[in-house]
């Protein structure tokens, strides 16, 4: 059991950043494996896409969770490249996740780097089927995106012993309206809600969008324009409708949860005195973001680093 965990959020292929803040964190890299005398990391997912230096990140995290000097959880990245290699077994020539135009600029970056190394390529999907969906340690837990109990007990019995996903799991996940496709959606992308009929935004990259990704910590959610996870000028176009009671999933706050995936700004903060996230869009030209929990069971700000080599 180590003195403390150091969690850090979404990387996608910022190689330098994570070297940057394992350094400021006190691991030093020995023998290819970055380690502290007395630390442990917890890594949230999203190791891939959108960075320069893809099997670099990997260079980095793989051998640290390897080696026991690192935890991780999935992303929905790696969920993503599983399924984009995965071939359809009820249709021919066909894969889990559909090679459109959209899905392959998602997943560019990772696929310039591997897609002409198959054996590589298959041996980093092997160890992404390794990464549990999430961790329920003592005292904290962590997922990519959504801790949801409702989904969570659905999805429990076709995980392994480990959390992690089978392979019966990632088809059905892959089949879009399944009960598996909705859970593992919301665990590793958010809760999303319809908007009121008729009602619709442009999102940042002009597609038009009748559902809203949901803010669902958040303890005093009342109405649509509240809950939605948008910038503030989109928001205050949307409906100050009440929200669904469906919705409001709540967090019953007996340990600290500690998420990623969803693109913050600014100066890091809890979300709550019982979840933070990490992310704040290292992918783009945010610091790569840690939390340095030693036990605490109300988080504060003073405890997150966050990195710009």
């Amino acid at each position: 059991m180590p003195n403390g965990y150091d969690i850090i959020g979404d990387i996608h292929g910022q190689a330098d950043k994570l070297r940057h803040l394992l350094a400021q964190l006190g691991y030093r890299e020995e023998d290819g494996v970055h380690r502290h005398p007395q630390r442990q990391v917890i890594f949230l997912g999203d190791f891939i896409d959108r960075g320069p230096k893809q099997l670099e990140t990997l260079g980095i995290v793989r051998p640290m969770v390897e080696e026991g000097t690192a935890l991780a959880v999935m992303g929905n990245h790696e969920f993503n490249a599983l399924a984009w290699y995965q071939e359809d077994p009820e249709a021919a020539g066909a894969y889990l996740r559909p090679r459109t135009d959209k899905n392959h600029r998602q997943h560019r970056q990772f696929l310039a780097e591997v897609e002409s190394d198959a054996e590589l390529h298959g041996q980093l999907m092997g160890w992404f089927r390794t990464l549990p969906l999430y961790l329920d340690l003592p005292g904290l837990r962590v997922i990519h995106a959504c801790w949801h109990p409702e989904h969570l007990a659905h999805i429990q019995p076709q995980l392994d012993a480990d959390h992690c996903i089978t392979d019966a799991l990632l088809v059905a996940a892959s089949r879009r309206g399944s009960a598996e496709y909705v859970a593992i959606e919301v665990m590793l992308k958010g809760l999303e809600t319809p908007l009121p009929k008729g009602v619709t935004f442009h999102d940042k990259d002009g597609h038009e969008r009748a559902n809203i990704r949901v803010r669902w910590w958040d303890p005093e959610l009342r109405h649509y324009r509240s809950a939605a996870l948008i910038d503030e000028a989109t928001r205050a176009k949307i409906p100050a409708t009440p929200l669904p009671d469906s919705v409001a999933i709540g967090y019953r706050g007996d340990k600290p949860l500690f998420i990623g995936h969803y693109w913050m700004t600014g100066d890091p903060e809890p979300l709550t005195p019982t979840i933070a996230c990490l992310d704040y869009s290292a992918g783009k030209e945010g610091p790569l973001v840690a939390y340095r929990w030693d036990g605490e069971s109300q988080l504060r700000a003073d405890k997150f680093l966050g990195s710009l080599p």
